[in-house]
């Protein structure tokens, strides 16, 4: 790697400014030729400087580089690669197509981008991304640093940057609306909601095109780099803008104690299939990147979105990684949920692998240790690997917590024993690995799929507006409409809807593991039943604030549990250490009506839950009765003091949930639980 100023060196990978200079490094083992691109403005079609790379002084190994003078930040670039075309055997070079660089720190978007440019013959530089000079050393991070909060005491609020603030109810001006700044300004709502992290939805810059016509991509899973924030998520509008912007909101997140997890896809790209746009890996080295099939013809698609990426190739690991590295270290993020992670254990030719080298590398990686891992033990191939994910730090989104909750809230039979197993941290699924109960991400809701509303207001999907006859979406939801399909006026069926919602949210937060939270099922935020809103930039996904008040109830009961499941106090931290925590510690007893006989048959619609912590002189009974009819369960003697009602989720508010110290006393030694309703009972004799 000793070279001459202008040869440039292989390492770093990407574009590194240095003394009024630049070095570009870009891997490309079977390229024949590769051109960077200088240009001026992120629209011109003719670049202002083209430099040819000379294969014998500045390729080493499969690395092409140069040292170009007078580059600074700032600069918009692009390569043109050239090689064999032989889609047939995986090759797809196409110098007339302009790409960004794999490890780009930023993108600029020109007015005039087109993906359809992109995937048809002929020059497309005026249409096409360029990437962006940049120097993440320059900004004051004024001594911040992830947050490392416990998991015990982690809160979830899975969210979109955009669909947080875009909507005309937030209240922000135009500018504001849809950005990373806009977000920072509802930080004091994601205080007082009780939140302790929230995991934004891809924020890697995107191609928005990939969608169907006339629709544009919102999630965010079509990623074309992963380095560069999304541009448009800025408020002001630049490649550098976005980066600073996005680094302000971690920082204010972090002085307001709420870690950032970032959602983040690894697993395929916005290239899309063998149809699909040359944008970047495609064109600098197909067969690396990603995981061919028929000799390379065609692309595997275990993602279903066209194309995998080939993980596990030393290569690409060692960019996924360094892209991890790079969001700790430059952007203070506290932790990752890696979308269709079992992705991440096939080899090359999509076969499962008992060892994964990349998820090594990234679970023992020393600038990751204490970073949250958070893994989608999943994939669209059919591997499922919940409940038996690789590795010692990873932490799963458990499905079968989703699915098993539903089903006993909607009534399904046989589903009594694995709600039970659910809520004291799902042993039937991690029992094995001797670890925290922490490892399993409980949630009954999250982007994909039924909001809570929705879950409780719709018997089957509704997804006529994406424009696909409603095929896309999943048909397993596990939903029930409770007496009527989507909207309506009866005030029965709008009560056990809200009671519905009370209920799963209870079991949520209230069994082991660490929650998570949909952005807007505390307010009932609505898709109209549409469970695959990824293509709905617009008021069927944002949030609107005219429900926080709308459903001022069910945003009480969700903060009155927030405060009670997590507590930011140091002081009182023994005391009121998370309901979560103290059920690890407790010594449990199931209960049926009747007390220490639970019916565990496939008819059963009840369950009830009690223990004691002598340490904290503290008892608990939670009852479940997902039955239709009101069913009467005995209490047992709670010792000298008497039983407090925390929660009736079919009680009126403010009586469906009280402040711990305003509980009031129960009476008797039984409790009348109604249909479809949660109940929580304590007993202390110590102060609260």
């Amino acid at each position: 790697m000793n070279r001459t100023r202008s040869t440039g060196r292989s390492s770093p990978l990407g574009a590194t400014p240095a003394e009024g200079a630049a070095n570009f490094s870009l891997y490309s083992r079977a390229a024949t030729g590769v051109d960077l691109l200088l240009f001026d403005r992120d629209d011109d079609a003719v670049p202002s400087r083209v430099i040819r790379l000379d294969p014998r002084s500045q390729r080493t190994y499969h690395y092409w580089h140069a040292q170009v003078d007078g580059v600074q930040p700032g600069q918009l670039y692009g390569y043109r690669v050239h090689g064999p075309a032989n889609p047939t055997h995986g090759l797809r070079f196409d110098p007339d197509k302009l790409l960004l660089d794999p490890y780009g720190r930023g993108v600029a978007i020109p007015t005039g981008y087109s993906r359809e440019a992109a995937s048809q013959p002929g020059d497309n530089t005026a249409a096409a991304m360029k990437s962006v000079v940049v120097d993440p050393a320059v900004y004051d991070w004024h001594g911040d640093l992830p947050l490392r909060r416990p998991a015990s005491h982690t809160i979830i609020y899975e969210m979109h940057v955009r669909g947080f603030t875009r909507h005309p109810s937030s209240g922000l001006s135009e500018t504001l609306r849809g950005s990373y700044a806009g977000l920072v300004e509802k930080i004091p709502y994601l205080q007082q909601l009780g939140v302790t992290a929230v995991e934004l939805l891809p924020v890697f810059q995107f191609d928005s095109g990939d969608a169907p016509p006339g629709r544009s991509n919102y999630w965010g899973y079509s990623p074309v780099s992963f380095f560069a924030p999304h541009v448009a998520y800025s408020s002001r509008g630049t490649p550098q803008g976005a980066i600073d912007e996005f680094r302000d909101m971690v920082k204010a997140l972090h002085r307001a104690g709420i870690e950032v997890i970032l959602d983040v896809v690894f697993n395929h790209t916005a290239e899309g299939n063998e149809h699909g746009p040359t944008l970047c890996f495609r064109g600098v080295d197909n067969p690396t990147y990603y995981m061919l099939e028929g000799g390379g013809e065609r692309y595997a698609n275990y993602t279903g979105c066209g194309n995998t990426f080939n993980a596990n190739h030393p290569v690409v690991r060692r960019l996924i990684v360094d892209s991890l590295r790079y969001w700790v270290e430059h952007f203070h993020v506290d932790g990752f949920r890696f979308d269709l992670a079992s992705i991440l254990s096939r080899d090359p030719s999509g076969r499962p692998l008992p060892n994964p080298p990349v998820l090594w590398d990234i679970e023992t990686d020393p600038a990751l240790a204490g970073t949250k891992l958070i893994a989608e033990a999943w994939d669209a191939g059919g591997l499922y690997q919940v409940g038996s994910f690789i590795g010692d730090a990873w932490r799963e989104w458990n499905g079968r917590f989703r699915d098993n909750v539903r089903d006993f809230f909607r009534g399904e039979p046989g589903a009594v024993r694995r709600i039970a197993d659910g809520m004291v941290g799902s042993p039937e699924l991690y029992g094995h690995k001797q670890r925290e109960a922490e490892q399993s991400v409980n949630f009954v809701t999250c982007h994909d799929g039924f909001t809570l509303n929705d879950l409780v207001s719709y018997n089957a999907k509704h997804n006529e507006a994406n424009g696909e006859e409603n095929q896309d979406g999943a048909d397993d939801n596990r939903s029930w409409n409770c007496g009527a399909e989507g909207p309506t006026p009866d005030p029965a069926v709008q009560r056990l809807r809200n009671r519905q919602a009370k209920n799963l949210i209870t079991a949520t937060m209230l069994s082991l593991g660490t929650p998570m939270l949909l952005m807007g099922d505390e307010m009932r935020r609505t898709q109209r039943g549409n469970n695959n809103a990824y293509c709905q930039d617009n008021e069927l996904s944002w949030f609107d604030w005219g429900n926080v008040k709308t459903h001022a109830d069910l945003h009480r009961f969700v903060k009155l549990l927030c405060a009670r499941r997590a507590t930011r106090d140091a002081e009182h931290e023994l005391r009121r250490t998370s309901i979560g925590l103290r059920l690890r510690e407790a010594k449990l007893q199931w209960h049926g009506v009747r007390l220490r006989q639970p019916d565990w048959g496939d008819s059963s619609r009840s369950i009830a839950l009690g223990g004691e912590l002598a340490r904290e002189r503290l008892a608990f009974h939670f009852i479940l009765n997902a039955y239709w009819e009101p069913l009467a369960f005995d209490l047992p003697t709670p010792g000298a003091s008497r039983w407090r009602r925390w929660i009736d989720t079919a009680r009126e508010s403010p009586d469906d949930i009280m402040p711990w110290d305003e509980a009031p006393e129960v009476l008797g030694d039984s409790y009348p639980a109604s249909d479809h309703s949660v109940v929580v009972l304590f007993a202390s004799s110590e102060p609260s």
